[in-house]
């Protein structure tokens, strides 16, 4: 079995893992970080979603082997001591989550566009999370969300 080595939410791993192990799997059924959710198998919800080289992933059709070598973040990641990290906040602040499943991917999509563009228009906001479903919201507030977001974290050093 191949051995990968990689960095996950700031901490070095490395284990065995069969070649055809989804990024996912491992994630969730290896290092037991399991905010990252599996809801298609197929790419569609974005569920999954993590970042990879500081760019969103959907982490259901990647190998882990792919992540060889690179930085992974993960839902977990995110919240430093003594509070959520301001994308999170917000999504709770603007009521940008119902029964949550979605959240962690849609909040891990929105941190690497607002690390593109820190004042994303409604549009664009829209278009970015196209690869991203929600079956509670109408997706009002995560949008009201994502922007308000992606405006506090111009205030991060």
């Amino acid at each position: 079995m191949p051995t990968i080595h990689l960095q996950v939410n700031g901490k070095q791993v490395s284990a065995n893992i069969e070649a055809r192990t989804l990024l996912v799997e491992f994630l969730r059924d290896q290092l037991q970080l399991t905010g990252t959710h599996v809801g298609c198998d197929t790419s569609q919800c974005g569920a999954c979603v993590v970042h990879v080289g500081g760019r969103s992933v959907k982490s259901c059709t990647m190998l882990a082997l792919e992540a060889d070598g690179a930085e992974v973040m993960t839902i977990e990641g995110l919240a430093k001591p003594g509070g959520l990290h301001p994308m999170q906040a917000a999504f709770r602040e603007h009521h940008g989550l119902q029964c949550g499943f979605c959240t962690p991917g849609m909040v891990m999509s929105a941190l690497d566009l607002a690390s593109r563009n820190r004042s994303p228009s409604e549009q664009e906001v829209r278009h970015w999370l196209e690869g991203n479903l929600c079956r509670c919201t109408g997706y009002h507030n995560i949008v009201r969300a994502i922007r308000a977001g992606a405006a506090a974290g111009r205030a991060e050093p």
